[in-house]
């Protein structure tokens, strides 16, 4: 997994997150490409060998599977694994790219279905997946997230 995602931060390095980014991610590397297959693949493999989203809390399973590094072009990775709830309130101080792979077909994170969803530096939002179950991988420039009380 490590290599899947690394290949994939190695081409974000250095770009702003802003909605072109969003547009690129999807364009790129959306639900119908080698990329998202093989990311979504790891995921679902690593959910069901049970070393993948093995903490919980507050009905939301999820792990920090990396730690910034040079090797991830300074980003964290995180998966949640979510169904028809709100996650904490928190703050994106660099920005948020997010990854979605919905395990129920109507499943949506934050209202986007399978695809990548992009927030730029200084945005907040309360995590939300309606209509099922959505594995979601989060890339934090520098790990930065700062939990709200909003």
């Amino acid at each position: 997994m490590h290599s899947r995602v690394a290949r994939l931060t190695a081409e974000l390095a250095g770009r702003p997150l802003d909605g072109a980014l969003d547009a690129w991610l999807n364009a790129q590397h959306g639900a119908l490409s080698s990329t998202y297959a093989e990311l979504a693949e790891s995921i679902r493999s690593g959910v069901a060998e049970g070393w993948l989203c093995n903490r919980e809390g507050g009905g939301i399973r999820y792990g920090r599977i990396f730690k910034p590094s040079e090797a991830l072009a300074g980003f964290s990775v995180d998966v949640v694994n979510m169904a028809d709830l709100a996650g904490p309130h928190h703050a994106h101080p660099n920005g948020e790219i997010d990854l979605i792979v919905p395990v129920d077909a109507d499943a949506q994170f934050d209202g986007r279905g399978a695809g990548w969803l992009v927030y730029p530096p200084g945005s907040a939002h309360r995590p939300t997946v309606r209509g099922g179950r959505a594995y979601v991988l989060y890339l934090l420039p520098a790990g930065a997230i700062e939990f709200t009380k909003a």
